[in-house]
C-alpha cells in the first residue's frame, strides 16, 4: 500500500518580520511544492529508508532511520537527519501511535522547486509529515522550527490568504485577489538563498528597542488585497520596504542593487535573499537580466 501527501509552497507578500508580533500578513501558496510518498519495503521491523528528491529527479539526501524504545536515530547521524528524527519525534509526541510500531518502509520526498528558491522546502515537509501522523501541522511547526506558522498556511491552502497569529493560534482568512493587472507582476530570485532564522534573530535584536506598529502593516496588507490599480499596489510596496527598513535597519533592496529601476520592487520574506517582487512589463524585466538576475517567474506562473 502507498500512501502520498502533497503541499504547496509560499510566498510572503507583506508583514515579513511583523507578522510575528500578530500583524496581518498576506500571503500566497505557489503552485509547485513537495510530495511525500510512503510505500511498505519489505517484513523488517523499526526502520524507514528516507530519500529525497530534488526537482531535476536527483536524490540529495537519503539514510535509513530507526526506532528504538526512546527515539529515532540514523545511521549517518548527519545535521539533515538529526533535524528530521527531531520532527518524527516531535510527531510521535503529538500522537503516541505514529510510529509506534514499524514495518519496514520506504520514505520518498519530491520537490517542485528548486531547493534554493526559499518557496519551503521545510514547511512543505512539515505540513507532509503532519498529514501522515494526523497531527496538527501548526503545533508540529511551533514545536520544531521557529516561525509565525504562515508558511504551514500556505501548505495547505489554494488561494491567498490573509494570516494572523497570536500565542501560536493562528488565524487564517482566504482572500482571493482580484487584481487585474498580476501581467505586470514579476519574482525575481537574487542568486542567494536567505537564512530565515538568522532573518528572525536580526529582526529581534531591533525588535527590543521599539514599539512595532502592527496595526499600521495590517492595514497595508488589507489595502494591497482592496487594490484596484498598478500605481495603488506600487505605493504600498513602497511604504511597506521603507517602513520595514526602518525597524531592521537594513537599506531597502532597491536602495540596495537596483536604485535606478523605475519600477516598484518588494523583498519578500527574510531580507537580503530568494525572491524579491517587481512590477513592470517584459521590456522592463530585461533590465534584471542584464544584472545578472535570470530566474524571474511571472505572478500567473508562481502563485496559486
Amino acid at each position: 500500500m502507498e500512501r502520498t501527501f502533497y503541499s504547496h509552497g509560499k510566498l510572503l507578500l507583506s508583514s515579513e518580520y511583523v507578522v510575528l508580533d500578530g500583524a496581518k500578513a498576506l500571503a500566497i501558496p505557489t503552485k509547485k511544492g513537495q510530495t511525500l510518498k510512503i510505500s511498505h519495503k519489505g517484513t523488517a521491523i523499526n526502520t524507514i529508508h528516507w530519500s529525497s528528491f530534488t526537482v531535476d529527479g536527483d536524490c540529495w539526501y537519503e539514510d535509513t532511520l530507526s526506532m528504538n524504545q526512546h527515539e529515532i536515530v540514523s545511521d549517518t547521524d548527519s545535521k539533515i537527519s538529526k533535524t528530521l528524527c527531531e520532527i518524527l519525534m516531535a510527531a510521535q509526541r503529538l500522537n503516541p501511535l505514529f510510529l509506534k510500531v514499524i514495518i519496514e518502509r520506504t520514505v520518498e520526498t519530491h520537490l517542485e522547486f528548486p531547493q534554493e528558491w526559499g518557496l519551503g522546502s521545510s514547511s512543505t515537509l512539515v505540513n507532509n509529515i503532519a498529514q501522515w501522523a494526523d497531527v496538527d501541522a501548526f503545533k508540529l511547526l511551533y514545536a520544531s522550527f521557529k516561525g509565525s506558522g504562515y508558511d504551514i498556511a500556505a501548505a495547505q491552502m489554494d488561494s491567498s490568504f490573509l494570516f494572523e497569529v497570536e500565542n501560536e493560534i493562528p488565524k487564517i482568512t482566504a482572500t482571493p485577489l482580484s487584481w487585474a493587472f498580476t501581467d505586470q507582476l514579476f519574482f525575481v530570485y537574487l542568486n542567494n538563498k536567505q537564512d530565515s532564522k538568522e532573518g528572525i534573530s536580526h529582526y529581534k535584536s531591533k525588535r527590543l528597542k521599539q514599539d512595532i506598529d502592527t496595526a499600521f502593516f495590517s492595514a497595508i496588507s488589507e489595502a494591497m488585497i482592496a487594490s484596484k490599480t498598478l500605481e495603488d499596489l506600487k505605493l504600498l510596496m513602497g511604504k511597506h520596504e521603507e517602513a520595514i527598513s526602518e525597524i531592521i535597519e537594513l537599506p531597502t533592496v532597491k536602495t540596495q542593487r537596483f536604485t535606478d529601476y523605475k519600477g516598484a520592487i518588494k523583498s519578500l520574506g527574510a531580507w537580503g535573499g530568494d525572491f524579491i517582487m517587481v512590477t513592470g512589463n517584459l521590456d522592463d524585466i530585461a533590465y534584471f537580466k542584464d544584472k545578472g538576475y535570470h530566474t524571474i517567474v511571472p505572478f500567473s506562473e508562481m502563485c496559486l
